[in-house]
């Protein structure tokens, strides 16, 4: 398998704390990763740091053929929103724009026609089980409808990685358990890539690696 991204002894201190300490690591095209560990040992700050969203005080994160922290301000943007998709534990969706609306706006900022959004939404929400929902605005879905718009947004560019933070860390255990099938099935059927920072160790047992941080490293 192909590295679509590559870590290399990244460090991170806040002020006098210091949060990650030589971290590296690699991810496959098609792979399912996640991390682990307790509270406070770093997993969201490096999950930040692989997405572009931080930056690491020493070390380098590749994107395929790209060192993303050389990048300035706007084409580092740019370059994650094509090649970037996001989940968070609190979906982040705007409650003023439809469930449409929030899956086709990544697409829209990159540019695309807004005919050529709408035949990949089409594609993804089939897929995902919500094309119904898809008049409605957030406040009108449930915690397991939102969640699956907000994995339509990470995936309308056809991104090479998609990072999620505690993704079913606000859901009952059943939608829960439901979000974790979908991103195996999304890993099938588009072979796509996820690196997701969890506390459920169900999903943990299914990753094809698993990572266990702990005091800012990586154990083992």
């Amino acid at each position: 398998m192909s590295v679509v991204l590559r870590a290399s002894n990244l460090y991170k201190s806040y002020g006098s704390v210091s949060v990650l300490t030589d971290v590296s690591l690699e991810v496959h095209k098609g792979e399912v990763i996640t991390l682990v560990g307790p509270s406070g040992a770093g997993k969201s700050t490096l999950l930040h740091l692989l997405g572009s969203l931080d930056t690491p005080d020493k070390g380098s994160v590749w994107l395929k053929d790209t060192d993303i922290h050389r990048l300035k301000d706007a084409p580092l943007s740019a370059f994650r929103n094509r090649h970037i998709g996001f989940v968070f534990q609190f979906h982040n969706l705007l409650p003023e724009f439809t469930a449409e609306e929030n899956c086709m706006l990544p697409a829209l900022i990159a540019g695309k026609s807004p005919a050529a959004v709408q035949g990949e939404l089409n594609r993804l929400v089939e897929f995902l089980g919500i094309r119904h929902r898809m008049a409605h605005y957030p406040n009108q879905l449930s915690g397991g409808e939102q969640q699956r718009v907000a994995v339509a947004r990470a995936l309308i560019n056809q991104p090479d990685i998609i990072f999620a933070d505690e993704p079913s860390g606000n859901l009952d255990s059943k939608n829960a358990e439901d979000l974790h099938e979908l991103f195996f099935q999304l890993r099938k059927e588009f072979q796509q890539t996820f690196v997701i920072v969890t506390h459920n160790p169900s999903l943990a047992a299914l990753s094809d690696r698993s990572y266990t941080i702990r005091d800012g490293s990586i154990l083992g």
